[in-house]
């Protein structure tokens, strides 16, 4: 099938993935060797922070006071939302117990992470709703203790707005910290903080690569950054709502792809030259310029079908749909991490308090997994009950299997029980 690009991306703003993992790694292993100080240390260095790194709830209580009454209806408002969705995610999952075979009971159980560090970036621009995703999301979920992070934005500290996000979405505790330092310290328990059993939270590539490299000492969410957009538009499409939309993402920074596919060359060309008018007007141009330049591309295909083929090859983080077969494209794609459906969706109602989680798979990730949700935080664990008959009756078979393998011990412990039950009813 036929695919002409009427824009390719320069790929001018890779990554240099190489020293991004030895910076982290140096980092990791000095806040390992000496933690407190060399959380100290990089937040001194990195943050220009030398305060407290807890916040107290006196200075949450304070900063509250200060903020407009919209912004405290307005979150409320995306708070409500992605609770109510998080609530029915949980309803759609459930504990069960069976009888598979005679006297054989199998179950599974539902049971909470313990404890879980969140952490909010604040680079560019503090991401307020992302305490509702990930903090909001593992109330519901019903974890235990949850810590809040997020860098500070000058001499204050921590945004009010944000501090005010991660207290209200039900944080535990809140910390004064960023970047690498921030996830080291939750998951070694640093600074004051408890040593948690689970990381998350959206960031830099260095935040990601921590994540990464912590894996294994704590869990993690998923790596999630630098953000993505696929639009699938044809000829039905408003072409300056498309190209809107495109720059809408591009504007997170010079590193986050935004990707065209449709069917239709007038609206691809039309799309060009609306982004080209649009961009001069637009406040965070630098960001979004940039982006578009370096990582935007016009893929033009002769079918829908191969236009799915195309975004499943991509497996974007988020995925709109502005066509007239919205519905069979529905059906069909497989490989995105959220998918806005029809001209009235757009990326921004996800990012920002829709109702759906806004921490999703990039880098092709949504290949084969999706984004953040209440059962991240929710370890689905089985059990087994035998009665002596029923033990008596599977010992013969997995004792051979057992002996296939070259497992010995494994076969006498069923072969044991094969005897201590043999006259058992």
């Amino acid at each position: 099938m036929a695919r002409e690009y009427l824009k390719t991306a320069s790929g001018g703003a890779h990554a240099r993935k190489a020293e991004v993992e030895d910076t982290v790694r140096r980092m990791l292993a000095d806040i390992a060797k000496d933690r407190d100080s060399a959380i100290r240390k990089f937040a001194r260095d990195l943050d220009k922070w030398e305060g407290e790194f807890r916040v107290s709830n006196a200075e949450i209580e304070a900063k509250a006071k200060l903020l407009p009454k919209s912004f405290k209806e307005d979150f409320a408002f995306c708070h409500k939302q992605v609770i109510e969705f998080a609530k029915r995610q949980k309803d759609s999952m459930k504990a069960f117990e069976a009888e598979t075979e005679p006297g054989v009971v199998l179950g599974q159980k539902l049971i909470p992470v313990g404890s879980v560090g969140c952490y909010i970036p604040g680079g560019k621009y503090p991401l307020i709703s992302a305490a509702i995703m990930s903090v909001g999301t593992a109330k519901v979920a019903g974890v235990g203790r949850i810590v809040g992070a997020a860098p500070p934005r000058g001499a204050d500290g921590i945004y009010p707005q944000t501090l005010y996000a991660l207290h209200h979405s039900g944080a535990d505790e809140v910390y004064c910290i960023g970047g690498v330092q921030a996830m080291a310290a939750m998951a070694y328990g640093c600074v004051g903080m408890p040593e948690v059993d689970m990381i998350t939270g959206p960031g830099n590539a260095y935040v990601a690569e921590a994540k990464r490299q912590l894996y294994g000492t704590c869990g993690i969410d998923l790596l999630a950054g630098p953000t993505e957009i696929l639009v699938i538009a044809d000829d039905t499409a408003d072409p300056a709502l498309v190209a809107t939309d495109l720059l809408g993402q591009a504007e997170h920074g010079p590193d986050s792809p935004a990707w065209l596919v449709t069917t239709s060359r007038k609206l691809g060309a039309a799309v060009l030259k609306e982004i080209e008018r649009q961009l001069p007007d637009l406040p965070t141009r630098d960001n979004a310029g940039k982006a578009w330049a370096d990582l935007g591309e016009i893929v033009l295909v002769d079918s829908d079908d191969e236009a799915i083929a195309v975004s499943d090859a991509y497996a974007p983080e988020h995925l709109e749909l502005q066509t007239g077969r919205d519905d069979y494209y529905l059906e069909k794609l497989t490989n995105y991490g959220s998918l806005f459906i029809g001209e009235a969706s757009t990326v921004a109602y996800g990012d920002k308090g829709v109702g759906t989680n806004h921490t999703l798979p990039t880098g092709r990730a949504a290949r084969y997994t999706g984004g953040l949700w209440v059962g991240k935080f929710i370890k689905t664990v089985t059990y087994q009950r035998l009665t002596r008959r029923a033990s008596r009756d599977m010992a013969g078979v997995i004792s051979r299997i057992c002996r296939e393998e070259g497992m010995i011990a494994h076969a006498i412990t069923a072969e044991v029980r094969e005897k201590r039950f043999e006259q058992a009813n």
